[in-house]
């Protein structure tokens, strides 16, 4: 099952920020965990996630650097700064109440439990 884009593209910052704040990751393993996470509902390129990450970075939502083991491959990891994660919980808090407002009227003003 696939996600309509236009959908998925107010989610995709949200999507960013919440896997950073987990922990700091390089770009295909956040690829990865997001695909996997979401049984393949939210299918990252690699051309979809790198620009959303500059963007992050030049906001200073998230910053970068370069880690590895020594004479092993070196990966450009990225970590949620504190301007990112008070954006992510602002963010959250929006997606509560889109929510709530969504599901009352997709359910015809009823309240709905979604299984």
């Amino acid at each position: 099952m696939s996600v309509d884009k236009e959908m998925l593209k107010g989610s995709t910052v949200v999507l960013v920020l919440s896997m950073l704040d987990r922990e700091p990751m390089y770009g295909y393993q956040m690829i990865k965990k997001i695909n996997k996470e979401s049984s393949g509902i939210f299918s990252f390129k690699e051309g979809t996630l790198y620009p959303i990450l500059h963007s992050l970075e030049s906001k200073e939502m998230i910053e970068s650097y370069w880690w590895g083991n020594e004479g092993g491959r070196q990966r450009k990891y990225y970590r949620i700064t504190a301007k990112g994660k008070s954006e992510l919980k602002e963010k959250q808090r929006e997606w509560v109440i889109f929510r709530s407002a969504f599901d009352k009227i997709l359910a015809g003003g009823k309240v709905i439990a979604w299984t």
